[in-house]
């Protein structure tokens, strides 16, 4: 009979959310997981098979932990201007580094990655009333605010472009 696993698995999967998030998957080793999430090498090996199943284990849960909760939420968007603010204040690091560093070379990862922005525009574009390549393209000007890096000052000038008494 083995050990007990001598760390919490919830645990190292969230701060792999965190670590992921932060620095994308190219620029996390395993050493790094290692140190971070406090766990043996071959305890890592062991429960999660590899840098890269890690890395799928905490892309679903940032998915279901971070990105569905957002799908609930825009389901109570008024307008445009409502959804945007929702987009571009959610936690969506790890997505935005999945679509533009995983899913080009990752076939399992692009596969996640689509179908979760195809809900996000499908939220919006059900919450909106709006045809879903509208939808889209709400969705691509949120992700393409977070993408530049200052997301309340963009975020603000596409309202009120799109909102004048906002």
């Amino acid at each position: 009979m083995g050990r007990p696993r001598a760390f919490d698995e919830d645990e190292a999967v969230r701060a792999a959310v965190d670590l992921f998030g932060g620095r994308a998957y190219d620029g996390v080793s395993v050493d790094d997981l290692v140190s971070h999430l406090g766990v043996h090498r071959n305890s890592l090996y062991k429960t999660f098979g590899s840098k890269r199943g890690l890395y799928l284990i905490a892309l679903r849960r940032h998915l279901t932990d971070d990105v569905r909760p957002l799908l609930d939420a825009l389901a109570g968007a008024s307008d445009a201007a409502a959804a945007l603010r929702l987009v571009t204040t959610a936690d969506l690091r790890l997505l935005l580094l999945a679509t533009i560093e995983r899913a080009p070379v990752d076939k399992e990862v692009a596969s996640e990655v689509k179908a979760v922005l195809a809900a996000v525009d499908q939220a919006i574009a059900d919450a909106l009333g709006v045809p879903a390549d509208l939808a889209a393209a709400l969705t691509a000007a949120a992700l393409g605010i977070l993408l530049r890096g200052n997301p309340d000052n963009a975020t603000t000038a596409l309202i009120q472009h799109l909102d004048p008494f906002a």
